[in-house]
């Protein structure tokens, strides 16, 4: 009996230390299970690092990694994250010790096209890995479907006097007009300013954000005899940090060069002085630009005639039809995922694109405008009898020989147009598909909804009852604003997309909140802008790239750094 009770305990115990060992084992397994997936986070967290450190960070990756496939990179900038292989290397989480670590591969293959980038990234502590893919995406002005530097009306447009501040930043702003959101106005999206919003009955269906941030009090100011505001979320306006403009949108005509191809592998449309462009519902554009010589370029500065080996931009020169300076026009595809820029008459005799002084291209003749009538651009404005709007920057109005686009049509498509001086909507902008077509427009200067008026301050055109623009607004300089909008009611303006503007642009005139002359807003948020971008859009000084989207994929490597088929 003692024999037997004894072998009994002796199993006993022999049971219970294995169970202790193995849940010991399992115990370790959990544990690197769930921190390698932190090490996985690690990474992707370390990217955004660098890339907000560098905005230019995307250029660098390893070629030959397999998710990195279609991808274009300059270098590693040696980094230990960008290994591959058994031998190669791996970055080691801040803090382990040693013991966990992390690597990951870049999909930069869209970024020049929705400006969004793709990482996956593979944590690895003991034997164990995980990886997870996110996309990313730099934050922007168009995260916002208005979004505003300073909430005063454009000096340029108002009084030469107003000194631009934030109103939250000083006493007063002598000279200066403050412009606020009407009791009409619907906002259906995000809104962030830099200043102080006015707001006099508005209905914000969206976020509101502002970087005005008093100590006790709303947000945002009601001007006397309005309503407060009615907004849809909770807990808005708050504040959000003053998010900084670039002063010019100069860099995004480097992206028509040919001889860059490591930095611009897919170059865009150049375009040279006044410029229409109709957009055809076929994919197609009509252009007439008589001043282009060379739709792309060479040099910085340009003295070079480039040739474009992905994108066609039509034929320079006039005749009857059938080119670019031709009455007509010329009629080509719209420039897939790409940028359209059209640039002033260059003052620079090695430019490709230079007319001297006095002369003028073939069979084609304009006047500078000086906001008197009889003045033309040779383009068709001002139209009959129209008084050209005067202006006190340095480029006038309809200039003869200013980097405009007066754009307009029926867009099929994915593009960008980015002018110099202004941009000119002078009919409705609209998409084919709403789901598929995205436009952005980036104007240095103004971006104007055309309404033309006679000496007399009448209207020239009455009959417009609305006017519909889908697409991703930015004045970098300027405003965004409707032409003479005190002369008569419009209807109502609609912008499916997103605006941007460093001033306040009135596109009406109201009375205790009410439109009564110009446009009443319906403005749409297009959600697609939250998670891409048109192509070779333009993004503030400063960025930061948020996680659009993160999700748990089969696992890349194994520990010996052996890539899992």
């Amino acid at each position: 009996m003692v024999l037997i009770i004894g072998m009994v305990l002796l199993l006993l115990v022999s049971v219970m230390a294995a169970s202790t060992l193995s849940g010991t084992v399992k115990s370790a397994g959990d544990s690197n299970w769930n921190a390698a997936m932190s090490a996985a986070y690690a990474g992707i967290e370390d990217y955004q690092a660098k890339l907000a450190n560098d905005n230019t960070y995307q250029q660098y990756g390893n070629s030959t990694a397999p998710f990195s496939a279609g991808s274009t990179f300059t270098g590693t900038n040696g980094n230990p994250a960008f290994g591959v292989g058994p031998l190669g290397s791996w970055a080691t989480v801040p803090g382990s010790a040693g013991a966990a670590m992390y690597r990951y591969e870049v999909d930069n293959s869209k970024y020049s096209q929705i400006g969004t980038l793709r990482l996956r990234s593979t944590g690895m502590v003991g034997t164990t890995t995980r990886s997870i893919v996110a996309d990313l995406k730099q934050s922007g002005f168009i995260d916002f479907l208005y979004f505003t530097d300073y909430e005063i009306q454009d000096p340029a447009t108002s009084s030469t006097l107003c000194t631009p501040a934030y109103a939250w930043a000083v006493s007063s702003r002598p000279n200066c007009t403050t412009i606020q959101f009407a009791s009409n106005d619907v906002i259906n999206g995000p809104v962030h300013s830099n200043d102080t919003l006015q707001i006099c009955g508005t209905t914000f269906n969206g976020i509101v954000t502002t970087g005005y941030n008093p100590s006790s009090g709303i947000d945002y100011v009601i001007p006397n005899g309005c309503a407060a505001g009615t907004f849809a979320i909770s807990g808005y306006p708050r504040y959000g940090p003053v998010v900084p403009m670039p002063a010019t949108n100069t860099q995004m005509k480097q992206e028509t060069r040919t001889d860059l191809p490591a930095t611009v592998a897919r170059p865009g449309c150049l375009y040279t002085g006044p410029t229409t462009i109709t957009f055809n519902s076929d994919g197609t554009m009509t252009v007439r630009s008589p001043w282009t010589r060379a739709t792309n370029v060479t040099g910085d500065p340009p003295s070079g005639v480039g040739v474009n080996p992905t994108t066609t931009c039509g034929t320079p020169g006039y005749a009857s039809t059938g080119k670019l300076g031709s009455p007509a026009g010329q009629t080509i595809p719209v420039p897939a995922n790409n940028l359209i820029f059209v640039q002033t008459v260059p003052t620079s005799s090695t430019d490709p694109n230079y007319y001297a002084s006095g002369t003028f291209p073939t069979s084609f003749t304009c006047s500078n405008a000086s906001g008197s009538s009889g003045t033309s651009n040779g383009l068709g404005y001002p139209m009959a009898n129209e008084k050209a709007p005067s202006s006190s920057t340095s480029a006038p109005s309809y200039g003869c020989r200013n980097g405009d686009v007066f754009v307009q049509g029926t867009f099929h498509g994915a593009a960008t147009i980015a002018a110099d001086n202004y941009v000119y909507v002078v009919g409705n902008l609209k998409w084919v598909d709403n789901q598929a077509d995205m436009l952005g427009l980036v104007g240095q200067n103004a971006v104007w909804v055309y309404n033309p008026v006679n000496s007399s301050g009448s209207l020239l055109d009455s009959s417009q009852s609305g006017l519909e623009i889908d697409a991703a607004i930015l004045s970098v300089a300027h405003t965004f604003q409707v032409q003479n909008y005190t002369a008569g009611k419009k209807g109502t303006l609609t912008v499916n997309g997103a605006i941007a503007q460093k001033f306040r642009g009135p596109v009406a005139q109201s009375s205790g909140g009410t439109v009564s002359t110009g446009y009443v807003k319906n403005y749409q948020y297009d959600s697609r802008l939250a998670y891409e971008a048109p192509p070779k859009f333009l993004s503030p000084v400063s960025t930061t790239y948020g996680t659009t989207a993160v999700v748990e994929v089969k696992t890349a490597f194994n520990a010996d750094g052996s890539v899992i088929p």
